[in-house]
């Protein structure tokens, strides 16, 4: 149980992102099992893992199966959000903003104009990367 306690940081991500897991510890490792629907979901989890734990490569084992391939992931648009802060926060280049643009031309005429409450698509960082 003290491998769980120190990582309920991840275990609390993951039930944000609406990851569907199991936990126990086994030989000296909390492992980390179940499904998430989007590969965003999974890299979240494991961005929380490497953030905050410096010793995870010997204390966890995660096994995440991806539900759906395409997106790479949604989001929910939040209060102050533009695109190209949602580019700089998931791929690191805010001039990507343009690719979340074109993944969502079904609901945005601009990309100025987004809405709190609406849920965006998500490239996979491969496309998202070549800009």
């Amino acid at each position: 149980m003290a491998l769980q306690n120190d990582y309920q940081d991840v275990l609390d991500v993951a039930k944000s992102v609406g990851a569907k897991i199991e936990t126990r510890e086994e030989n000296g490792k909390l492992v980390i099992k179940g499904a998430v629907d989007h590969a965003f979901d999974r890299d979240r989890m494991w961005d929380q893992i490497k953030a905050k734990h410096p010793k995870w490569n010997d204390e966890v084992m995660v096994m995440l199966t991806v539900t759906h391939a395409e997106p790479y992931g949604v989001y929910t648009v939040k209060s102050g959000d533009t695109l190209s802060k949602l580019a700089r926060d998931i791929y690191g280049d805010m001039k990507l903003y343009t690719k979340i643009f074109e993944a969502n031309k079904d609901q945005l005429k601009d990309p100025d104009h987004i809405k709190v409450g609406q849920v965006l698509k998500l490239p996979p960082k491969t496309i998202a990367n070549k800009a």
